[in-house]
């Protein structure tokens, strides 16, 4: 594991009002630093630019036609967090509290004071990592918020919209927050894609859509592009499988409210990869 220094430079505005105007992707929910005619992370051919072409927002529009935070108990010491009504891509992110202290995976687009204090009631944030670049949304917004640092891999820097002193860039396979929480780099999805592991108990994996629980809970499965259908490639998703399966874990942690593997973890990624390759790369 090495951890860089390395932080995003600033280009964040003094006043706090002003930086809830940073234009906000209506399709994906990415903000960036500034006015732009196009959204990088929606011209790749993992995500999509609306049919209606690019349009913006920002977090006070999103206050001002009243969307609210949403906050659900979705695990063993696992607050889920969402916005109300559904924008962009409509994950939710998880508060892990930990003895270390709170870890926010995953983030949303939207922030609003009553969040903040809703936060604050539970411990506030210490740590914030995140899967991959579709859910970097306002994660500087949350950084600013809480004063806590945002760890995201340093193979996907180059589609930080909003570059800032919080954002620590960290390389290799695994980087350790805590002594019970690790992120590791599967290399799928995006070559800089996170999962993290928490030891605790017995054990949890948290994956975004890296490793995207299904609606059938019983299953995962592993996708190079959910929105337009295109499967990982099969060396790449054996790579990810033997990496994890050095973890322990019992429950894993999809990206949408209930996304949840309850139980048997391991078991449930290895049947899902021996699934998939089947499907993606048969025996001839």
């Amino acid at each position: 594991m090495t951890d860089t220094t390395t932080t995003a430079p600033a280009t964040t505005p003094a006043d706090p009002a002003a930086a809830l105007t940073h234009p906000l992707c209506r399709t994906c929910g990415t903000q960036y630093a500034a006015p732009r005619p196009d959204c990088p992370v929606c011209l790749d051919e993992r995500q999509y630019v609306s049919p209606a072409g690019q349009q913006w927002t920002s977090v006070a529009e999103l206050r001002a036609a009243g969307h609210t935070g949403r906050f659900e108990e979705e695990g063993p010491d696992v607050l889920g967090i969402g916005v109300t009504p559904q924008f962009a891509i409509g994950q939710r992110a998880l508060l892990l509290r930990t003895a270390a202290g709170n870890v926010l995976w995953d983030c949303v687009p939207y922030l609003d004071d009553s969040m903040v204090r809703a936060v604050e009631e539970v411990g506030g944030i210490d740590h914030i990592a995140i899967s991959h670049p579709h859910f970097y949304s306002s994660m500087v917004e949350w950084a600013h918020a809480f004063d806590a640092p945002i760890h995201l891999h340093e193979a996907d820097r180059q589609w930080v919209g909003r570059p800032d002193p919080a954002i620590r860039f960290w390389t290799g396979r695994t980087h350790h927050l805590t002594d019970e929480v690790t992120l590791i780099n599967p290399g799928v999805h995006f070559p800089g894609s996170a999962v993290l592991h928490w030891s605790a108990g017995d054990g949890a994996l948290f994956t975004g859509d890296v490793v995207n629980v299904c609606p059938d809970n019983r299953w995962v499965t592993l996708m190079y592009s959910y929105a337009n259908h295109i499967p990982e490639r099969p060396h790449a998703v054996r790579a990810a499988a033997d990496l994890l399966s050095t973890y322990r874990f019992d429950r894993i942690y999809g990206a949408w409210w209930h996304r949840v593997v309850p139980s048997h973890g391991n078991e449930t990624l290895t049947r899902s990869v021996t699934r998939y390759l089947a499907f993606t790369h048969p025996t001839p």
